[in-house]
């Protein structure tokens, strides 16, 4: 838990009465952006406030301040925290006057639309006290570090949405299952990411509040000093948006890089490739009002579109920003992408053959773009303890992984909290990170309990639909014109075929010869009578990930059982008979 957040939150008790809890964060988290930016500002507002009077030209202003001061951002108003409250009775006015004055990329105050909360806080006799509070808080860098700010973010987002009974998921991922997905997503051995100068660039369609962007910055600079990860994100939360906006603004970014908007319907950087994509798309969320827009841009954009290999279900849309992201990776000519992305365990298996999520799986493996999924362990998130994996994608694998996926199990590897922050009591230590990206590395089946190696074709499988024969009152199989055995509906039964089984390694390719023996062996013997419909064949892809780390644990005995439920019923008989007596 941060301080510092802390601290900023306890400045809400100064709310009580006119705001319920669920409101303070419309009024703390954009005045915690303000006087962050008006730290930053501070020195440098004289300069600024000369150079607008000599330049009326926004963008000659822009360059001229740059030049100036460094940052790509500016206020010109005549107001900061240093003067508001020296004008009691144009406060307000005047603060609307600063947040009005900010540059054009400064557009983040909007999206909490904070001039009602300006006049409600006037209304309600607070804006003095709020903002006297605010004024004695530093939030310099040189004072609050990038992470620590954070860090203190998060904390109030997490306050907010408990006082507002909502899910903090939607905004942020815990920063220790960040920081597994970064060093997992630069765990490749032929990108010499610590070469002078390297420039690269990285992509959250879903960017929350700038956790993983920030956290890939920290970990390739910390590897590299001298690279530059430029940082793209987009985010449909109006105040995730805005933190992560001004978050990076506050470092130096070009924060036009950061858009606004639903990923899904609305590509703000349609067209463009990136070396690196990560997300933590939301789990389990409903897109049917979206479903139209979607399905006719895949009709339209035709087999080379985002969503050409098919859409899952509308009642989950995780897939559709997996397959988003497959779609910004940079192109293996010009050296390729990778992609980390974090979901739950229903994209693993979800769906039968040909339907939309295992066409899905079926074109990610046929296409080779699968390159490890790790099982993380559960109650990692701050609200939901369900299990969750993270996909590692790369559409330009390293000789040695080409054509094989890598399962890892980091389910065990998990260290437990202090104390629980919602749903979460287990965080990954730099220890238990550790092992995972050594598995990774090592890429071997020598630890079958924790890594297992399999090619892509061991994830297909063949539907195939078993007929047996319509009786007629005699018993006798009732036939068509052409003297053929004509189907029961009712015995009609399906049987999935794996590519493998056998020990085949010809994959879709061997069906005929596969299916047969498969029948001949697991069917026929059975039911001899049945036949195989091949007009209903079905290809399927599934990951069945639990199946390839099950450990058989063989039943206790039945005098052990025996015994212990003989001595439970003892002790309720004894209970009983206190209660009697």
């Amino acid at each position: 838990m941060s301080n510092l957040g802390s601290f900023i939150w306890s400045i809400a008790d100064q709310l009580r009465g006119p705001y319920r809890p669920n409101q303070y964060g419309n009024v703390i988290l954009p005045l915690t952006i303000l006087r962050r930016l008006d730290c930053i500002l501070e020195p440098d507002l004289e300069t600024v406030r000369a150079l607008a009077a000599e330049y009326d030209n926004p963008n000659k202003l822009k360059v001229k301040v740059e030049q100036a001061t460094g940052r790509p951002f500016y206020n010109t108003s005549n107001y900061s925290f240093a003067n508001l409250l020296k004008d009691a009775d144009g406060l307000a006015d005047n603060l609307a006057d600063y947040i009005d004055r900010f540059s054009p990329d400064v557009d983040v105050f909007e999206y909490f639309d904070f001039k009602k909360e300006i006049l409600a806080l006037e209304k309600a006799g607070l804006l003095r006290e709020v903002i006297t509070a605010f004024k004695a808080v530093d939030l310099h860098p040189n004072v609050v570090s990038n992470a620590d700010m954070g860090d203190a973010f998060e904390y109030i987002i997490r306050k907010f949405n408990e006082a507002a009974n909502e899910t903090s998921g939607d905004h942020y991922t815990p920063r220790d299952a960040i920081r597994l997905l970064v060093d997992l997503l630069f765990a490749e051995k032929n990108a010499d990411l610590t070469e002078a100068g390297i420039i690269r660039t990285l992509y959250d369609p879903t960017a929350g509040t700038g956790g993983m962007l920030a956290l890939a910055e920290e970990h390739l600079l910390a590897q590299n000093p001298d690279a530059k990860l430029t940082l793209y994100g987009q985010e449909y939360n109006p105040q995730s948006y805005a933190i992560c906006k001004s978050d990076l603004l506050a470092k130096g970014h070009d924060a036009s890089k950061i858009a606004f908007g639903n990923t899904l319907t609305d590509d703000a950087f349609r067209g463009r490739q990136f070396d690196y994509c990560m997300s933590n798309p939301p789990y389990g969320v409903d897109w049917k009002q979206y479903a139209k827009t979607i399905t006719k841009e895949r009709d339209e954009a035709g087999p080379y579109g985002r969503f050409a290999p098919g859409l899952p279900a509308t009642s989950d849309g995780q897939m559709l920003f997996l397959l988003h992201l497959v779609h910004k990776m940079r192109a293996p000519e010009d050296g390729g992408g990778r992609t980390g992305i974090v979901m739950n365990g229903s994209p693993l298996f979800n769906g039968a053959a040909e339907s939309g999520p295992s066409n899905i799986r079926k074109w990610l493996l046929e296409n080779d773009l699968v390159d490890a999924i790790i099982a993380l362990p559960t109650n990692m998130f701050f609200n939901t303890g369900i299990a969750t994996y993270i996909w590692i994608l790369d559409n330009a694998k390293h000789t040695d992984r080409k054509g094989l996926v890598q399962l890892i199990d980091g389910s065990s590897f998990w260290t437990k909290m202090r104390k629980s922050l919602g749903s979460k009591n287990r965080e990954l230590s730099e220890d238990d990170r550790a092992k995972v990206v050594r598995l990774y590395a090592d890429f071997t089946d020598a630890d079958p309990d924790y890594s297992r190696v399999l090619r892509n074709d061991e994830f297909g499988y063949w539907t195939i639909t078993v007929e047996r024969p319509l009786l007629d009152e005699s018993g006798q199989p009732v036939v068509d014109r052409k003297g053929k055995p004509k189907p029961d509906p009712k015995k009609r039964d399906t049987e999935n075929v794996p590519f493998t089984y056998g020990g085949s390694t010809a994959g879709a390719a061997g069906k005929a010869e596969v299916i047969d023996k498969y029948f001949d062996a697991e069917v026929k013997p059975h039911v001899p009578d049945a036949w195989i419909d091949w007009d209903r064949l079905r290809i399927g892809y599934e990951i069945p990930f639990t199946r390839h780390f099950y450990k058989y644990v063989p039943p206790r005995p039945l005098a052990e059982i025996d015994a212990e439920l003989e001595k439970q019923v003892t002790k309720i008989l004894d209970l009983l008979r206190e209660v009697e007596d």
